[in-house]
C-alpha cells in the first residue's frame, strides 16, 4: 500500500483525493491545509489523519505527497519533502519564477525521489491519443499546431492579482501540450494580448484574450490562442497539420446526441468546466504517479517540463511587454 499524504484541502486536493480514492493500492494516510475546516471536512471523508504541513512531510506513515497549495507555497514544501526522502506530485506552476524551480530541481535531484508536475492535459484520452498517432507517423512531419482554450468565465480579480498572470496560470498548460505535440524545443516566442473580457484584468495588470506563436528550431509553428470567456462551455481542441494529413481533438460535449430540423444540426453544449472535462485526465495522472513511485520509474511530466514551461511563459509575458518576438 503506497500511502499518500495530501498538502492542501481546497478544489484542486479534493480532486486528487478523488483520484487517489479510485485507485488500488493507494491511499490517503493524512491531509494538511491551512484553513482547519477544509482540512477536517476531508479527512472525514476519506478517512484520513489531519496534521499539520510539516509533521505530515516527516511522518513515517506517508510515502510521497500531493502538493496542492497556493504556488508561493510550492517551493518550500518541495524542499521540505524532498529531505523527507518522499516522492512528490506537484501541481502547476512549480514555482512562479524560473530561477526558484531551478532551486527545486537542484534538491529534488540530490534527493533521489521522484517528481511528477501536474501537467493533466497530457493524461487526457483523446489528446494523449493525438500524440501516440502523431508520434506514430500517421500524419508524416509536424508543420503546424493549433490549441485553443478558453474558459466559460474570467476567474475573480483577487485571483487574478496572485495569479502571475494568463501565460504562467492559464496557458501554461498550453505551453505544455506544446512540447508535447511538437516533440521539439521551441526556439522563440511571440506574443499578443487584451483586456477585452473585464476591463478590470487590465487595470490589475494582466490580459484575459491572449495568442501566442512558438517556432522551433527546424521552423514548425505552434500557435495557442486563450480567452477568459466562452459563452458556449469550457473549448479545449488541439489541432495538429501534418506533411500527410491532421489529427484533431474536438471539444468534449454534455452528451452526443444530435438533432436536425430546418434550421440544421444542434449538438449539446461543450462541458462547462474542467473540474468536468478532465476527470479522466486527474485520474490518469495520478495513476502514473503511483505506477512510477510503486515501479521507480522516472514520473512524466518531470520537474524539467515544469521548468520549460515557466520558461516560455515568462517569454510570452515578456513579448507582450515588449511588443517583439523573445529568443530562448
Amino acid at each position: 500500500m503506497l500511502n499518500i499524504g495530501l498538502l492542501g484541502c481546497g478544489r484542486i486536493g479534493q480532486v486528487h483525493a478523488r483520484s487517489v480514492g479510485q485507485l488500488d493500492g493507494v491511499r490517503v494516510t493524512a491531509v494538511a491545509d491551512a484553513m482547519p475546516d477544509a482540512a477536517n471536512a476531508l479527512a472525514s471523508k476519506i478517512g484520513a489523519d489531519v496534521r499539520e504541513a510539516s509533521a505530515l512531510i516527516t511522518s513515517a506513515d506517508v510515502d510521497a505527497v500531493v502538493i496542492g497549495t497556493p504556488t508561493d507555497t510550492h517551493y518550500d514544501l518541495i524542499h521540505q519533502a524532498a529531505a523527507a526522502g518522499k516522492a512528490i506530485f506537484c501541481e502547476k506552476p512549480v514555482d512562479m519564477s524560473a530561477d526558484r524551480i531551478r532551486d527545486c530541481q537542484t534538491a529534488v535531484t540530490e534527493a533521489g525521489v521522484a517528481f511528477l508536475t501536474a501537467f493533466n492535459r497530457r493524461f487526457d484520452p483523446n489528446f494523449a491519443n493525438l500524440q501516440q498517432r502523431l508520434r506514430a507517423g500517421e500524419i508524416g512531419d509536424v508543420e503546424i499546431v493549433s490549441i485553443l482554450s478558453r474558459d466559460p468565465s474570467p476567474p475573480p480579480i483577487s485571483y487574478i492579482k496572485t495569479s502571475g498572470g494568463l501565460f504562467r496560470d492559464m496557458m501554461i498548460h498550453d505551453f505544455d501540450m506544446a512540447r508535447f505535440l511538437l516533440a521539439e524545443e521551441p526556439v522563440q516566442v511571440f506574443a499578443v494580448g487584451s483586456a477585452l473580457v473585464d476591463p478590470a484584468i487590465g487595470e490589475a495588470g494582466d490580459v484575459d484574450t491572449a495568442a501566442v506563436t512558438l517556432t522551433t528550431a527546424s521552423g514548425k509553428i505552434c500557435q495557442i490562442s486563450n480567452s477568459r470567456r466562452a459563452t458556449y462551455g469550457y473549448d479545449q481542441r488541439v489541432e495538429v497539420h501534418g506533411s500527410k494529413g491532421m489529427l484533431r481533438a474536438a471539444n468534449m460535449l454534455e452528451n452526443t446526441v444530435e438533432v436536425a430540423g430546418t434550421t440544421g444540426f444542434q449538438t449539446a453544449p461543450a462541458q462547462h468546466f474542467f473540474l468536468e472535462r478532465y476527470e479522466a485526465a486527474y485520474r490518469n495522472e495520478m495513476a502514473r504517479f503511483v505506477e512510477a513511485v510503486q515501479t521507480g520509474n522516472t514520473p512524466s511530466p518531470s520537474i524539467d517540463d515544469g521548468l520549460r514551461a515557466q520558461m516560455l511563459a515568462d517569454a510570452a509575458a515578456k513579448s507582450l511587454e515588449t511588443g517583439a518576438p523573445v529568443a530562448l
